[in-house]
């Protein structure tokens, strides 16, 4: 892979220079300029890098500069950095569309960090014009999976990869997590877009009708079929069959679907001539399959059928950056449905919606973005005042303290041994944080109030 490329705006040459000189050490190669207008002379739609501007410039701010930027090439990354920053900056700038935000004096590991995941998802942009030049259609993935964490860059590289491979793919992730998004990207940017997409709930099949609703049949096939009728698979021919809980499919249809899987054909009911099947599976599961087939939920020769691709739907709570972004378009897409103004976000409610756990994962963020834009969630929520960090840091250190206490019941030695810190320290923060010694105090151990060093 190539080294990554940057374009280092700062008009302040001392510090220009030093973070040159620092990226160049970590492999990144630096083109450094002092002024907005000579970075407009070198970035555009075919650049194949990144910009990294400071705010604070005459002539030409840096928020300025990234609106031309973005009127270049929409899809350029920019990262913005400023030693005058605040959190409602630092939404704005994001609201505007810069790819991050870092506030001087920064650890240069962290933009180096910062730079190469801007670098993979710039990569990963000009690949797909390259391919959409080449195919003649339009690849919205991004639109569909937004996200700039690791985990969700890797998602989209392997829809892309597998999209284009035809394969049959299995899906796992949390519920909510937006699975069933994925299988319909997969089938749009594939050669079946054209073709249907048919998504079959494996948990509603009715049980009486479940191989008819499948598999179809011929008139005379069972009292009340008078005349030929298609099934689902047949519906699907060209395109995409959506399996979606797959664990939930009674053992003995997922027996006839192996049949389907290894021969591409199918059978109606009432008939023996076999009826070549073109379509993809594209199985779903909240539960590892895995888990399943140990469960005898899933047949292990169905599952190692299907498990010729994989794609990982990360939780929420395993992406927790993407949140502020992900539910500040949440609310102009909901807005725009309800015909509604958007609502303003805070920082302070952006900042708790990340520390959230989100166990309803896309769809609980989502709803809550529809209550919010309908305003049900409170007024009050969005203007709460932002927790400082030294407060939320005391917090912290006093639940990890109260927990190590609890978890050894109370005795002090194996707390402060765990917690890699002297017995003097411990007692010291457990007075500053109001923990009771004597639910501490173990007739094995000494007193706590003769602390050593």
């Amino acid at each position: 892979m190539s080294a990554p490329q940057v374009i280092l705006v700062d008009d302040d040459h001392q510090m220009r220079s030093s973070t040159a000189q620092a990226l160049e050490l970590a492999g990144v190669t630096v083109h450094t300029v002092g002024s907005g207008p000579e970075a407009l002379a070198l970035a555009g739609p075919g650049f194949d890098g990144i910009v990294v501007s400071d705010i604070r410039m005459p002539q030409m701010d840096g928020m300025t500069l990234m609106g031309h930027l973005r009127d270049l090439d929409p899809d350029l990354p920019v990262i913005l950095i400023t030693g005058h920053a605040d959190v409602q900056l630092a939404v704005s700038a994001i609201r505007a569309g810069a790819y991050d935000f870092l506030e001087k004096p920064f650890v240069v590991q962290d933009l180096v960090t910062v730079i190469r995941r801007a670098c993979a998802h710039r990569a990963l942009v000009l690949d797909n014009r390259r391919l959409r030049a080449v195919a003649g259609k339009r690849d919205d993935v991004e639109a569909r999976l937004p996200g700039r964490t690791p985990v969700m860059v890797d998602l989209r590289h392997r829809v892309r990869a597998i999209g284009a491979a035809d394969a049959d793919t299995l899906i796992v992730g949390p519920t909510g997590s937006g699975k069933e998004v994925v299988a319909r990207t997969l089938h749009d940017i594939s050669a079946r877009a054209a073709r249907p997409f048919v998504a079959i709930n494996c948990a509603a099949l009715p049980e009486a009708l479940i191989e008819s609703d499948l598999f179809g049949h011929e008139a005379g096939a069972f009292p009340g079929a008078l005349r030929p009728r298609f099934g689902k698979f047949e519906h699907a021919r060209g395109g995409t069959v959506l399996l979606d809980e797959i664990g939930a499919m009674p053992l003995d249809v997922q027996a006839r679907l192996l049949r389907v899987l290894q021969e591409r054909s199918i059978t109606r009911l009432g008939s023996h001539d076999p009826i070549a099947l073109d379509v993809r599976f594209v199985a779903i599961s909240k539960v590892d399959p895995a888990t399943l087939v140990a469960r005898g939920l899933l047949r292990e020769d169905l599952y190692w059928r299907l498990n010729v691709a994989v794609l990982h739907v990360p939780p929420l709570a395993a992406r927790r950056e993407d949140i502020p972004l992900l539910f500040l378009q949440l609310i102009r897409e909901a807005a725009a449905r309800n015909k509604c103004p958007e609502r303003e976000a805070g920082p302070a409610l952006l900042s708790d919606l990340s520390a959230r756990d989100w166990p309803g994962n896309m769809r609980e963020l989502r709803n809550l973005a529809e209550r919010f834009v309908l305003g049900l969630e409170g007024a009050a929520e969005a203007d709460m005042p932002l927790a400082r960090l030294a407060d939320r840091m005391a917090d912290f250190e006093r639940s990890v303290i109260a927990g190590a206490i609890a978890a050894h019941g109370g005795r002090l030695r194996p707390v402060y041994e765990a917690l890699g810190i002297s017995r003097k320290t411990l007692y010291d923060k457990m007075q500053r944080h109001g923990l009771d010694r004597r639910l501490m105090l173990d007739p094995d151990d000494e007193d706590p109030a003769r602390p050593d060093g």
